[in-house]
């Protein structure tokens, strides 16, 4: 993503960094544009994260998610972009992404990535 767009996440130190827990923040209000068509895309996003020494701080997660209202990219770009920003600024233990898009044309598409593995339970 466009470090415009990155530059806007901001994180604060983790608070219990020696434990392993998790983190689940839900987007239901996401909107990104088809590059086809450049008609709005519409989906929730719920990303789940083990946090080591950062987390990212939610208005910050808010105004980089609205940049993406004007970007033109497939659902799997777009989900995948913001696992890697995610990532980088926060180097969580793991972390993934659920994207749930809006059934368009009686189709509904998920796109679900992950960084690092996810310890069972």
């Amino acid at each position: 993503m466009p470090a415009e767009f990155t530059s806007l996440l901001e994180t604060f130190d983790n608070p219990f960094p020696e434990r392993a827990y998790e983190i689940e923040t839900v987007c239901p209000e996401f909107t990104s544009l088809c590059p086809k068509t450049g008609q709005p895309d519409f989906g929730t996003l719920t990303i789940i994260y083990s946090p080591a020494a950062k987390c990212f701080e939610l208005k910050s997660l808010k105004l980089y998610l609205q940049q993406y209202r004007n970007h033109g990219a497939f659902y799997e770009r777009v989900t995948n972009e913001i696992l890697d920003d995610l990532v980088g600024v926060t180097q969580p233990r793991w972390m993934t992404i659920h994207a749930a898009f809006t059934p368009r044309g009686g189709i509904r598409t998920n796109v679900i990535v992950t960084h690092g593995e996810r310890p069972r339970s």
